[in-house]
C-alpha cells in the first residue's frame, strides 16, 4: 500500500480535530510517524514525521519550525490556532493544528491511528480485536466480548473451557447484544462510570459481567465485557482498563484504515463519474461490475448555512441506505451532490432503485431537516459508461421540486430533452435567432399575449377551437392575435418547418410551457 501523505492525514482525521495552515510541500508529501517534542534533548533527524509541540505555545513555536526543517521533518503540529504559518511556509514544513483543549496524548494517538492506518480486506478489519478478547480472557479468567457503542459484537473470545450462559450464545451468533429488560439500563451505567463496573444478571440463568467502557479523547468508541462466574482473577479489573486502552488503539486505528480506504475509493469513484477512470480496474477496486445506474442525491434548500457539514451528513445516510441494501457499496460526495452506483440485476431493478431512492429521499428529509431530491440516470452496461448516467442523473436534478423530488430520467425524458434543446439551442446564434424575439418584444411592449397564443395554437394542433380553450378565450380572439402576428412579424403560419422552429423556440428558449385546458 501507498504511503499515507498528508492529504489522507486531513481526510481520516481532518474538520475540527485537525486544520491544515501551510502546506508549501503540497498534501502529498509523506507522512510515516508523530513524535512527542522533549524539550529537554534534541530532536532526532525523522523524515517523514510530524513533531507535536508539547510544552510550546503555538505562537511561539518559530524555533520548532526551524528545528524541524532541519531534521527533515513533514510538518509541526501546535494546539490552537495562531502558529507560525509564515515561517513554516518559508522553511518549507506543514503546520497543522488541533484544539486548544486537546490533550497531546489524545492528539498522538488519533494522528498515530490514522497514520498507520491501512486498508483492511476482512468484513469489518477486527482481526486484533479478536486476539486482545483471547488476551483479556486468558489473564482475567472470563469469556470477553468487544462491542461497539450500537451494542454490536466487533470479537469475542475463544478460549475454552471457561463459561457461558445463553446472552453470550445468542450474542454471538447475531454479533448483536439480545435486548432485554434492564439493557438500557445497565448501559448507562457503564458509560457514565470512569472505571471497571461489575454489573448483575439480568435474567435467571445468566452470569454477572466485569464490563468497562472503551474511550479515547472523551469519545466512547465502544466496551469490553467480561463473563464473571464468581472465579476472575484477583487483577481482572486492572487487566480489563489495560485492555480498553489498547481496545481504544485499535478501535481508531481499524476507523481510520476504513476513512483511509473510503477517501480512495471516492476519489477513484469521482474519476469514473468524470469518464477519467480505467473501467476494468475501476471495476475490480470498486467490487462493481455488471449493469448499473447511478443516483444522485441534493438537498433542496439554497443558501443553506452548514450546507457542506448537511452534505456529508447526506453522504452519510445515503451510503448507510445502500450498503444495508447492496452491502459493500461505491458512493462519493462531489460538489453538493451524493452519487450512489446502484447495481442493475432483476427483472424489477428500476422499480427496486426508484423505492430506495423514496426512502433514502424520506429519511434523509426528516433526519436532516432540509428536503432531498434524487435523480436517477439511466441503466447502463457498467462502470465504463457510469459517466453517461451520472450526466442523465444530474439533469434530472435540476427538473425536480416538491412536487416531485425523485424521478428517473425515463420518467422525464420529454422534459430533459427540451432541457438539453434549451442549452443546444442557446449556445448557437443561428438557433436562437428569429422571429420568436419581435414576437416576444411586441408583447413587452403593448401587453398583448401573441406569444403565449401561438404556443397554444401549435399546441392544440392548429385547432382555433382548441387554443382557444387552453387560452380560455373565444375562438375569434385567437385569430385576431394570429392576423396580428402575420402582419407585425411575417412569419408564415402556413409554413410547418416554421412552425416547429417557433415552437421549439418559444417553447424551449422562451420557457413558455404548455397550458391545460
Amino acid at each position: 500500500m501507498d504511503a499515507c501523505t498528508l492529504g489522507d492525514l486531513l481526510d481520516v482525521v481532518g474538520g475540527t480535530s485537525l486544520r491544515l495552515h501551510a502546506a508549501p510541500a503540497g498534501l502529498g508529501t509523506p507522512v510515516t510517524e508523530v513524535l512527542l517534542h522533549d524539550a529537554e534533548a534534541p530532536l532526532p533527524r525523522a523524515p517523514g514525521a510530524l513533531l507535536l509541540a508539547v510544552g510550546t505555545r503555538a505562537a511561539a513555536a518559530g524555533p520548532l519550525v526551524r528545528a524541524a526543517a532541519a531534521a527533515g521533518m513533514t510538518g509541526l503540529v501546535v494546539r490552537g490556532p495562531d502558529g507560525p504559518a509564515a515561517e513554516a511556509q518559508a522553511y518549507g514544513v506543514a503546520l497543522l493544528s488541533v484544539p486548544e483543549d486537546t490533550a497531546w496524548h489524545q492528539a498522538h494517538l488519533l494522528l498515530a491511528s490514522a497514520i498507520g492506518a491501512r486498508p483492511v480486506p476482512s468484513a469489518g478489519g477486527h482481526g486484533d480485536l479478536f486476539a486482545l478478547a483471547d488476551a483479556i480472557a486468558a489473564a482475567t479468567g472470563g469469556a470477553t466480548a468487544v462491542e461497539d457503542p450500537r451494542r454490536r459484537i466487533l470479537a469475542y473470545s475463544t478460549v475454552p473451557g471457561q463459561p457461558v450462559d445463553e446472552d453470550r450464545r445468542q450474542g454471538i451468533l447475531g454479533l448483536q447484544v439480545p435486548t432485554g429488560r434492564g439493557n438500557a439500563e445497565q448501559y448507562r451505567t457503564l458509560f457514565a462510570a470512569d472505571a471497571p463496573v461489575r454489573l448483575p444478571a439480568l435474567r435467571e440463568g445468566a452470569l454477572p459481567r466485569l464490563a468497562v467502557a472503551v474511550r479515547a479523547g472523551g469519545e466512547t468508541l465502544g466496551s469490553v465485557w467480561v463473563v464473571d462466574d464468581g472465579t476472575l482473577a484477583a487483577d481482572a479489573a486492572q487487566t480489563l482498563v489495560q485492555g480498553a486502552s489498547t481496545a481504544a488503539l485499535l478501535l481508531l486505528r481499524a476507523r481510520a484504515a476504513q476513512e483511509l480506504a473510503r477517501h480512495r475509493a471516492g476519489d477513484l469513484l469521482r474519476r469514473v463519474l468524470d469518464g477519467t477512470a480505467d473501467a476494468a480496474e475501476s471495476a475490480a477496486r470498486l467490487g462493481v461490475e455488471g449493469p448499473l445506474r447511478v443516483a444522485a442525491f441534493a438537498l433542496d434548500a439554497a443558501g443553506l448555512p452548514d450546507a457542506e457539514q448537511t452534505g456529508l451528513r447526506l453522504l452519510d445516510v445515503v451510503r448507510l441506505h445502500c450498503e444495508a441494501r447492496y452491502g459493500r457499496h461505491a458512493c462519493v460526495l462531489v460538489d453538493g451532490v451524493v452519487y450512489a452506483v446502484l447495481p442493475a440485476v432483476g427483472a424489477d431493478a428500476g422499480g427496486r432503485h426508484r423505492r430506495l431512492a423514496e426512502h433514502i429521499v424520506a429519511g434523509a428529509g426528516q433526519a436532516l431537516r432540509v428536503p432531498v431530491r434524487a435523480g436517477l440516470g439511466a441503466v447502463v452496461a457498467g462502470l465504463g459508461e457510469a459517466a453517461g448516467s451520472r450526466a442523465d442523473a444530474d439533469v434530472v436534478l435540476r427538473l425536480l421540486g416538491p412536487s416531485l423530488p425523485v424521478a428517473t430520467v425515463d420518467e422525464v425524458r420529454p422534459r430533459v430533452t427540451l432541457l438539453r434543446l434549451a442549452e443546444v439551442l442557446g449556445e448557437r446564434r443561428e438557433l436562437s435567432a428569429g422571429s420568436w424575439r419581435r414576437v416576444l418584444a411586441h408583447d413587452e411592449k403593448h401587453g398583448t399575449d401573441h406569444a403565449r397564443t401561438l404556443v397554444c395554437w401549435f399546441d392544440a394542433g392548429c385547432d382555433m377551437a382548441g387554443a382557444a380553450k387552453l387560452l380560455a378565450v373565444h375562438p375569434n380572439t385567437c385569430r385576431y392575435r394570429l392576423r396580428q402576428v402575420r402582419q407585425l412579424t411575417g412569419i408564415d403560419l402556413d409554413d410547418p418547418d416554421e412552425r416547429l422552429v417557433l415552437w421549439l423556440q418559444l417553447r424551449v428558449l422562451a420557457g413558455l410551457g404548455p397550458m391545460r385546458g
